[in-house]
């Protein structure tokens, strides 16, 4: 299954069922997993761990060393979980001493000419979508779909089961369930398709709602709204989760968008 004009390093580890392709290079402190397909010019460099069943496409080059200035050698890794797909391009950068690692979840998708930096984390069941780019220590989770072109600054937070408008600029924490857009980014209300997709309940999208109004349409700031919203919304798992991420942000949550 590995291309007569792949070149593998005889210490990589390489499950069952593993496709290389053509002028493709794997270096010696790799695994990776049953039934991952390599397509042809990937490049996979020491300390990536790639999932099983992943599918990766010409031209990506997966842990390579990070683009910062502290980096100074140290053995870090790149983690790549199952079933998850890298299209034509990507590029993957390993950790830094600060993380040590840079994680890709499972069932994700990140699109063509997307770079996703050294540190950053991201969830599981997450579309990064064409030429985002994820600078470092940026966290996104379970769910998330970032529109193309996106530019995400360094040690933001993506909160789950967000949508984010194509070619935005995020330079704060984008809070659970939200859409957001125009430009400055700003929120433009709960991501109620992708939420009745994944089966919440209509009792918890009526609470995002409710939590949200107060967040962003009571004029109050951010401490008033989160007090208001303990006393006057009964305790819930979603309720507490919003709480919990405007809580403890540490840039700040996005602005409400000013309507008239």
């Amino acid at each position: 299954m590995i291309h007569p004009m792949a070149i593998v390093h005889p210490n990589a580890k390489i499950g069952e069922n593993v496709e290389i392709g053509p002028f493709s290079v794997v270096t010696e402190n790799v695994e990776i997993g049953d039934g991952t397909v390599i397509m042809n010019n990937v490049t996979i460099l020491d300390g990536a761990r790639i999932g099983r069943n992943c599918r990766i496409f010409p031209g990506a080059v997966i842990s390579g060393i990070p683009q910062d200035l502290k980096f100074r050698g140290e053995e870090t890794l790149a983690i790549i979980g199952d079933n998850t797909t890298l299209r034509e391009c990507v590029t993957v950068n390993r950790g830094t001493a600060s993380k040590e690692n840079t994680i890709v979840g499972s069932n994700c998708l990140i699109m063509a000419y997307c770079h996703v930096a050294h540190d950053v984390v991201i969830g599981n069941n997450v579309i990064i979508s064409n030429s985002t780019q994820v600078a470092g220590e940026v966290v996104i989770d379970d769910y998330a779909v970032i529109g193309g072109g996106t530019l995400i600054h360094q040690f933001t937070h993506i909160g789950p089961h967000v949508m984010i408008q194509g070619g935005a600029k995020i330079n704060k924490d984008i809070p659970p369930y939200v859409k957001a857009a125009r430009d400055p980014i700003a929120y433009t209300g709960i991501n109620i398709i992708g939420l009745r997709r994944r089966n919440f309940s209509p009792e918890d999208i009526n609470t995002i709602q409710e939590v949200y109004r107060y967040l962003y349409l009571s004029q109050l700031n951010v401490s008033d709204a989160i007090e208001r919203i303990e006393e006057e919304i009964p305790q819930s798992a979603v309720r507490d989760e919003i709480l919990d991420f405007a809580k403890t942000s540490k840039r700040g949550i996005l602005r409400g968008y000013e309507w008239c």
